[in-house]
């Protein structure tokens, strides 16, 4: 609940720190940002908007397909990588480690799931998507979600995260570093070349340049340092149904046609197999 993660917010405004007030959480510069009654607030800037966040069909299809199980790999990756960076110390100062903050968490499926690994630990969810958060803030009942732009400074104060979350979403460096606490760990998901091979040519999805991992260690290398990796990849066996779903849920979806796509679904074996492959990468403050 967003009482769990109060200690940790900063106005968007002044960067202040803010206290809930009932159903409004308010600094001491005299703003205010109420809570919308399906249990998210908004932390935006105010000339920040939330066009470039998933639509409500996206989000649907990601629930769908994440409460099929489909990816728990790498949530049970995700949360072991957790458990193992608590246990080196990543985090310190008030608390069992403070805050884990899911940067894009859509509908909250793996910091949930990273909490659950984490007894007492509360989780910020933060994504540019008010329907991605509805479902984020019922997602774990130590969720407190947070429309805020990731691209902008967060909504957190400095040092208040002792373990940062980022799957398939963008990555702040700078700001993921401010929030960061000394000895934290940022724990990054990204898809290799060979996640969703199989449809990415039959479909014509976006596909994964093969130095991704390379660019994204330069481009965070100035402010932490990596901790090690691993690859998690594993063949999943889908419905049509299942393949639109996983179609719809991902940046493909803004760039495909409805009816070409279930004329290429219906030339589809049923099931197809798919391959799912990504890295997880720990880099540490």
């Amino acid at each position: 609940m967003l009482q769990d993660i109060e200690p940790y917010l900063a106005c968007p405004h002044c960067a202040r720190p803010l206290t809930l007030d009932g159903r409004t959480l308010r600094c001491p510069g005299g703003h205010s940002h109420d809570l919308a009654k399906q249990g998210y607030v908004s932390l935006l800037a105010g000339d920040a908007h939330t066009g470039t966040g998933d639509t409500a069909d996206m989000v649907a299809a990601r629930g769908d397909f994440l409460a099929a199980g489909h990816y728990r790999p790498i949530a049970d990756a995700l949360a072991a990588a957790a458990v193992a960076a608590e246990d080196s110390g990543g985090g310190d100062g008030d608390g069992p480690g403070g805050l884990v903050a899911d940067l894009g968490a859509g509908t909250g499926h793996y910091l949930a799931h990273v909490l659950d690994a984490l007894p007492g630990r509360p989780g910020a969810a933060l994504d540019i998507s008010k329907y991605a958060l509805r479902r984020a803030a019922r997602a774990h009942p130590r969720i407190g979600a947070v429309v805020c732009d990731a691209w902008r400074p967060l909504p957190l104060l400095d040092a208040s995260a002792g373990l940062v979350l980022n799957v398939f979403a963008p990555r702040n460096g700078p700001e993921i570093r401010r929030v960061l606490r000394p000895g934290g760990t940022l724990l990054l998901v990204s898809p290799t070349s060979r996640h969703l091979r199989e449809l990415v040519d039959t479909l014509g999805l976006l596909s994964v340049d093969e130095e991704k991992q390379r660019r994204i260690d330069e481009k965070l290398g100035p402010y932490l340092t990596p901790a090690g990796r691993r690859e998690v990849e594993f063949t999943m066996r889908l419905s049509a149904e299942e393949v639109r779903t996983v179609v719809g849920m991902g940046p493909s979806a803004w760039h495909t046609d409805p009816d070409r796509l279930a004329e290429q679904l219906a030339a589809l074996p049923d099931p197809v197999e798919v391959t799912a492959s990504v890295t997880v990468a720990a880099y540490r403050r």
